[in-house]
């Protein structure tokens, strides 16, 4: 799983290994250490409700996204157009944007049997 983030916007992108793990009901877990300073823990999870969720703490994030709109997006790969949601925040800033993609490279690897 790669997490990329740039003010005000959050992109997960899996590859299709995750990808069946999550549809399979199982969480798919990262973690980056930032040196000797901190780690970060991130989770992604499929969830009933239509909206994702984020929650958590600074250093360990917790991401359900909506089951039914990634398995629609998952009968459509390989894409290049992944799923984006707008998260409300505090009063005053920007709502943040979370994008969920799967890795079109991979997927077209797959599906042609072609070597990376």
């Amino acid at each position: 799983m790669k997490l990329q983030i740039e003010a005000q916007h959050v992109r997960i992108r899996i590859d299709e290994d995750e990808l069946t793990r999550l549809l399979a009901g199982n969480v798919v877990a990262g973690h980056t250490q930032f040196a000797k300073a901190f780690m970060m823990h991130f989770t992604l999870r499929l969830q009933h409700e239509v909206e994702p969720v984020l929650t958590g703490y600074t250093d360990a994030w917790q991401i359900g996204l909506p089951e039914a709109a990634v398995r629609e997006h998952a009968a459509r790969l390989p894409t290049r157009d992944g799923l984006r949601y707008l998260l409300p925040c505090e009063q005053g800033v920007d709502a943040l944007e979370l994008l969920f993609d799967v890795d079109v490279r991979d997927s077209v690897r797959r599906r042609h049997g072609s070597k990376p």
